[in-house]
């Protein structure tokens, strides 16, 4: 498997050749750059990094060799162990330090591993930021320090508590009402962090937890992604057990999703569209999410007096028009919410806290909360690459094909049609394109998505 250096950060899987998949020389090889990275923008004598983990079976090899390379640069190192994702970005800034790096590779398969680099602020390091990373690698252009210079390392386990504490400090999420509340929940962590951080905030909200997959073993007891063919357990769970709600995370914590009282999926589109209802109708504003989300936070925004934007695919373009757009809540259609008054990074355990207070305060179920949105239906599909396919070629293409319609081209192409669309870009974390679409029922949007992947291999076969 090809290793993977994009906007996401640097991604492969465990084993096989040097920079042709993520092998502790690559491991070494990008830490290195990125502590150069760092240190070229700093004007400190010694910088500090955060580093944390999720639970996945080579999280604590790649955890020893990004920690001893970057002592290996004299860095001071504060290690929160066992993580997730949001919790390391918080606390970058709250440790004064110069960068962070989240060793995990989110929804993707136990066989793989990645870094995800984080800036000062603990957001994602910019497109151009990461290409200077890479060319600093690729030239070897870093040097480790004298015996007299070299870094530190600490261990800090009081994150947990700590962003926790953050949750429940803000001003929209009403602890009080979501312990009137009374809910009954079923959590789904698949193994990873999640089964420590989503109970614990839970229990601070009075909430009866009832777990599923909550050990952080590393072994994922089915596809890690929160897609509903993978959610089939929690779903009967959630029946069984007469639960108010299910609860999904994705190992490293920043993609969420509900499953509803009658068993039924929330969906993982709407988990922004119903977070982003309640934060509009209380701190009126605008909204962004990426070319492939759903058109439902368009209209409950605009219903709430605001304006919605959408932004190219990927958390940093998200946050980057959000801070464009001084929206008030934003986020991904996989379940990523950002909200700006916590952190400007995807955040299950904030968006838990919202949603909780949302669903408190409407005293609906949340299968009623559901269909109080509007509904579309949405056709996820990908189609695998060879090194044979030209895919830029393939896109200008399609965009020739489609000319007569509505046409975005900032990422992939986006083809808008009266009552539906379809996009097609280059996924960023795997080797494949994919192809979303949208429409009023499920028939419609996977109609479109066939017409389109037919089109597609049409082109590859001319």
């Amino acid at each position: 498997m090809t290793l993977i250096k994009s906007i996401s950060g640097i991604r492969g899987t465990i084993g096989g050749e040097i920079s042709e998949n993520l092998t502790p020389i690559d491991v070494v090889k990008f830490t290195s750059a990125y502590a150069q990275f760092i240190k070229n923008r700093s004007n400190k004598s010694k910088i500090k990094i955060v580093i944390g983990r999720d639970a996945r079976l080579s999280g604590e090899m790649v955890s020893n060799l990004v920690s001893g390379t970057l002592i290996g640069m004299g860095v001071e190192v504060i290690d929160l162990g066992l993580s997730t994702t949001p919790t390391v970005e918080i606390a970058v800034p709250m440790e004064h330090a110069d960068g962070g790096i989240i060793i995990t590779a989110s929804h993707n398969p136990k066989q793989w591993n990645a870094l995800k680099l984080l800036n000062e602020k603990g957001e994602f390091i910019s497109e151009s930021e990461g290409e200077e990373l890479i060319n600093i690698a690729d030239d070897g252009n870093y040097s480790f320090s004298e015996v007299d210079d070299l870094g530190t390392y600490s261990k800090d386990d009081t994150y947990l508590h700590k962003h926790i504490n953050a949750v429940l400090d803000l001003e929209l999420v009403d602890k009080e009402a979501i312990i009137d509340a009374g809910f009954r929940i079923v959590v789904d962590a698949v193994n990873s962090s999640g089964g420590i951080f989503i109970p614990e905030l839970l229990k601070e909200f009075g909430v009866e937890v009832i777990e599923l997959y909550c050990e952080p073993t590393g072994h994922f007891p089915h596809n890690p992604e929160p897609l509903a063919e993978n959610l089939t357990e929690i779903s009967k769970l959630v029946v069984e057990h007469n639960a108010d709600l299910g609860i999904v995370v994705d190992p490293d914590v920043d993609r969420l999703a509900f499953v509803c009282n009658d068993g039924s999926m929330f969906g993982e589109e709407y988990t922004l569209v119903a977070v982003g209802d309640y934060v509009t109708k209380h701190t009126p504003g605008n909204t962004v999410s990426n070319l492939s989300s759903t058109r439902a936070l368009n209209d409950v925004t605009v219903k709430n007096g605001g304006k919605y934007f959408a932004s190219a695919v990927g958390e940093v373009n998200v946050v980057d028009k959000m801070k464009a757009e001084n929206a008030v809540i934003g986020g991904e259609g996989n379940g990523g919410i950002i909200y700006p008054e916590s952190h400007y990074g995807r955040d299950a355990l904030v968006g838990v806290g919202l949603f909780l207070t949302h669903l408190a305060k409407e005293k609906v179920t949340s299968r009623e909360l559901r269909d109080s949105y509007p509904n579309y239906e949405m056709s996820k599909n990908k189609i695998q690459l060879t090194p044979q396919i030209d895919v830029d070629d393939i896109l200008l293409k399609m965009k020739e094909k489609y000319k007569n319609e509505r046409v975005n081209d900032i990422d992939g192409v986006k083809i808008d049609f009266a009552n539906e669309w379809v996009h097609l870009r280059k996924s960023n974390t795997e080797p494949i394109i994919r192809v979303y679409s949208e429409s009023g029922t499920k028939e419609g949007s996977a109609k479109i998505a066939q017409q389109v992947i037919d089109d597609i291999h049409t082109i590859i076969n001319e």
